[in-house]
């Protein structure tokens, strides 16, 4: 496969998650906290990078890189809410 058609691929799939994320999360399908909606979104901001990055597009590209960087943090900050309290030293 021609390696444009694979960015262009990239591209359209990273536009489908986050699109589809807000639809689903607009219309109380998704909760913003829940992994499948952060999920979709850094997806989807990976392939608006490569997109992007590839077409010259650097403050899209840019953009799409600090939304990575939200959505890792919320996942992050999910995954520690949903640890077990460890339990004192005796």
């Amino acid at each position: 496969m021609n390696i444009r058609i694979w960015v262009e691929i990239v591209g359209w799939t990273g536009a489908v998650l986050i699109t589809g994320a807000y639809a689903l999360l607009s219309m109380g399908r998704l909760r913003a906290e829940s992994v499948t909606y952060q999920a979709m979104n850094v997806m989807g901001a990976a392939g608006f990078v490569v997109n992007s990055g590839w077409n010259g597009a650097f403050p899209s590209a840019a953009l799409n890189v600090v939304w990575i960087g939200i959505g890792l943090y919320a996942l992050r900050q999910n995954r520690a809410a949903r640890k077990p309290p460890t339990p004192p030293s005796a």
